[in-house]
């Protein structure tokens, strides 16, 4: 779960997608802060803001998976809180460590979901984009300019996005995506903003 810039709601999008998922009673949900610049998942399901969790067990963290997870009652949704802020976000995410530690949490879950960081302030999906399936996009609705999300989209140029979430928009989703997907057609001096190869690729589960 990513956006192009911060706040635009991805980490609540993240959540709310991980505990409507661990509300089937026999599916294994874990959510990852992978936000280690500003980790909030924690914080925000009360959890403190001080645990240990991705970035320990990256670094080498002598605790394994199943002891760093936290459960997060009263439902069955799993936890693996960011843990301390590393001196070099960039280059841990990148790590083999990450890559471990993620496909040790495909084999004991049926559904991760991972919080990462914005698209556009830090580099940090970059690295990230190797160690998951796809993105989700968030974009705040009347709120996101239409050159960011193109920005954001081509950082992801060549990860698989999976689909774009309109968050806090009140009209229906075809109005929302027509409002962005048609922007800037017809308008002279090369490709339309909306045949941007990426902007394409992110939207065809939308038609």
């Amino acid at each position: 779960m990513t956006s192009a810039t911060s706040g635009e709601g991805k980490t609540t999008t993240a959540i709310n997608l991980a505990a409507a998922m661990a509300q089937d009673a026999e599916a294994r949900v874990l959510l990852v802060d992978a936000d280690l610049r500003a980790p909030s998942v924690a914080p925000l399901l009360g959890l403190g803001d001080s645990l240990p969790g991705l970035a320990e067990l990256a670094l080498g963290s002598r605790a394994g998976l199943d002891d760093t997870v936290r459960w997060c009652p009263p439902s069955r949704l799993c936890v693996l809180p960011a843990g301390r802020t590393p001196a070099n976000p960039y280059e841990v995410l990148k790590s083999a460590g990450i890559g471990e530690v993620i496909q040790a949490a495909r084999r004991r879950y049926d559904a991760v979901v991972v919080d990462t960081p914005p698209l556009l302030p830090v580099p940090d999906n970059r690295a990230l984009a190797k160690w998951v399936d796809g993105f989700l996009l968030v974009v705040a609705a009347h709120r996101t300019p239409r050159h960011l999300l193109e920005e954001g989209l081509r950082v992801l140029e060549h990860a698989r996005v999976a689909g774009i979430v309109f968050n806090g928009d009140d009209r229906p989703s075809s109005a929302c995506y027509g409002y962005y997907y048609g922007y800037g057609r017809g308008r002279g001096g090369g490709a339309a903003r909306g045949e941007h190869p990426a902007w394409r690729k992110a939207a065809a589960p939308w038609r």
